[in-house]
């Protein structure tokens, strides 16, 4: 018998940040959904990438258009992020939205974002892998939203 932790476990002790990425669907919907799969790639070009899982309701949008964008969720973005995990249909009812490059929703107080270009595709294992040129990016001066262990947490003291 193993004592090795379940791998989903031993993943979750890797802290990440929280995003919402966002895209508009074929007949101009918001589509949207809360993901921590999210990491900068090159700074030459400006790379960036996040992955889906190929079951995802949102994975034909997302194949579908040229653009998306990543909204890193600031501290007081718990409540959303929670409500763009949740699978439910009114999620664009919540937050305060504008259109940004490609039409893609931008959540305003995010702590960041980068609008994208799609770049590449890849299906690894059961998830697929988007990576997208930055083609604008801002940021706020505000605490990031983390989630490690299986719980959203605060950011610590600076050491």
């Amino acid at each position: 018998m193993s004592t090795r932790p379940p791998l989903r476990q031993a993943f979750g002790r890797y802290t990440t940040g929280v995003t919402i990425v966002t895209c508009r669907d074929s007949t101009g919907q918001p589509v949207g959904l809360t993901a921590n799969s999210f990491a900068s790639v090159s700074l030459e070009p400006a790379l960036v990438l996040w992955s889906l899982r190929l079951q995802s309701a949102c994975r034909p949008a997302f194949e579908a258009q040229s653009h998306f964008a990543i909204n890193v969720l600031a501290e007081q973005h718990l409540e959303l992020s929670r409500h763009f995990a949740s699978g439910a249909s009114n999620r664009f009812d919540h937050g305060t939205w504008t259109d940004g490059l490609g039409g893609c929703p931008i959540l305003a107080g995010s702590a960041a974002v980068f609008e994208c270009k799609q770049h590449a595709r890849y299906v690894l294992g059961d998830h697929l892998l988007l990576v997208g040129e930055v083609l604008h990016w801002q940021e706020a001066a505000l605490p990031p939203l983390v989630y490690q262990g299986g719980h959203y947490r605060m950011l610590g003291e600076v050491m």
